[in-house]
């Protein structure tokens, strides 16, 4: 019974013991995902957006004739009427006048803008020109966005990547101190030299701390992108990256910009901007037209100073009406004139901002292309460095058991094995990353 209760105690302390929080591990794709549902920014470019495509609608709506219906009702007081005075009731004569009577006019009214100019028409362009730009702007933001989110990513697997080779430095250091120790006990080391071993060991756990912090930063600053703000535990996961990943092709300057000239939103929105200036243009032109509308109304009103009853009234007093207007702009005081000047600057200005933004995109281009090619040719010399550094840290090791080499010497010799490993590492990730911004900017993807 004992034996049972006790199993029972173990059991049920097993399942009720916390258990150690597992972290959420995110793609890269899961990051990017995330980002463009959840991105402050980009849910107010589509707000935006929303917002243009509403103008677009009511500019076309404006083609349409307008119909409204209005109505009166009004109570006149009037003390003291002059006896064989007349009083006007809507549009008829009332004979009958008294001290306090009522009016009530009922009516119909249409107009509608035959050509102005084509001004309407011309409206519907730019606000389309604009909904467009508007999209764009969606476009280039969530471009931006993937690329900082691909950077930190890569960040932060470069800088777990630099734990391991931390820890791993430590983890020699404190072979190293204990081989010092017995060394010591026997007489083959002095307490001096020792102390440089626990020395260093201890510097390599500082060092431990700091890549893990600089692990720390990145994932925060990668969350604030994400725009996450619980306290759930965060990390990312990826594939390793392979040599062939480093040693990959390089795309060329000019084929990577010659692709994106066609594809990049932030190109294709300066050009709309042209497209909207040439608009603006017709638009501003189109107020030296003359305007063309039609009107129509009907109408009909009643008063308490009629004998006749209300429905009566309603009939004998039913006008309509319908007339042509014609506005023919004379002298306008340099409006139209200024407003076609300031049309024509700005497009002026907009194709200076294209051959700006032509400019920096490929002045972005060769410094991905730049770095990619530093990088990868790094990468190939800190490979063969590292495998050096590596064989005579290995030998400096097995002259250090046989008290061949002091500990000055074999510091030395681990200190060049862990910068020819970190310059490895980083000249990897960096010839990665900067490849994929390329291809990135080549076809619009991110892997």
């Amino acid at each position: 019974m004992k034996k049972s209760l006790v199993a029972l105690a173990i059991a049920l302390s097993a399942v009720l013991a916390p258990s150690e929080v597992q972290a959420k591990e995110w793609t890269l794709q899961d990051c990017i995902n995330y980002a463009l549902q959840n991105n402050i920014t980009l849910q107010k470019n589509r707000i935006s957006r929303l917002s243009a495509e509403e103008d677009v609608k009511q500019s076309q709506a404006a083609l349409l004739p307008s119909l409204s219906a209005s109505t009166s009702q009004n109570v006149a007081y009037n003390p003291w009427p002059q006896q064989g005075s007349y009083t006007i009731a809507g549009s008829k004569v009332q004979t009958q006048v008294d001290k306090v009577y009522y009016n009530g006019s009922y009516g119909i009214n249409a107009n509608w803008t035959v050509w102005n100019g084509n001004r309407n028409t011309n409206q519907i362009k730019l606000n389309k020109l604009t909904a467009e730009q508007a999209s764009l702007d969606s476009a280039q933001t969530a471009n931006s966005l993937q690329e900082q989110i691909t950077q930190l990513f890569v960040q932060i697997l470069y800088s777990q990547e630099a734990v391991k080779v931390n820890e791993a430095t430590l983890k020699t250091s404190k072979t190293n101190e204990e081989r010092g120790k017995e060394f010591v006990k026997v007489g083959n080391m002095s307490k001096a030299d020792l102390a440089q071993l626990t020395a260093q060991r201890a510097q390599d756990e500082y060092s431990v701390v700091q890549a893990q912090s600089a692990v720390n930063d990145y994932k925060r600053q990668l969350k604030q992108l994400l725009q996450i703000t619980d306290e759930e535990t965060f990390d990312v996961v990826a594939s390793s990256p392979t040599d062939a990943m480093a040693l990959a092709a390089i795309p060329s300057v000019t084929t990577v910009y010659d692709s994106a000239l066609n594809t990049r939103p932030e190109i294709k929105n300066a050009m709309l901007g042209i497209k909207s200036s040439d608009v603006q243009i017709k638009l501003a032109k189109g107020q030296r037209m003359p305007t063309i509308g039609l009107t129509a109304s009907i109408g009909t009103n009643t008063t308490t100073m009629s004998s006749n009853n209300w429905s009566q009234q309603m009939k004998n007093n039913l006008i309509g009406s319908a007339g042509v207007t014609v506005s023919i702009p004379i002298f306008d005081q340099r409006q139209t004139k200024t407003a076609v000047n300031k049309a024509i600057l700005s497009r002026q200005n907009y194709e200076l901002d294209l051959r700006d933004k032509q400019t920096s995109l490929y002045s972005t281009i060769e410094n991905y292309w730049l770095q990619a090619y530093n990088n990868q040719a790094q990468y190939k010399s800190a490979k063969v460095s590292t495998q050096s550094a590596q064989e005579s840290y290995d030998l400096l090791q097995e002259q250090f058991k046989q008290n061949l080499k002091n500990v000055i010497e074999l510091m030395n010799g681990k200190d060049a094995l862990l910068k020819a490993q970190q310059a490895e590492l980083q000249a990897k990730y960096l010839t990665i990353l900067n490849i994929d911004m390329l291809n990135f900017y080549k076809n619009g993807s991110i892997k």
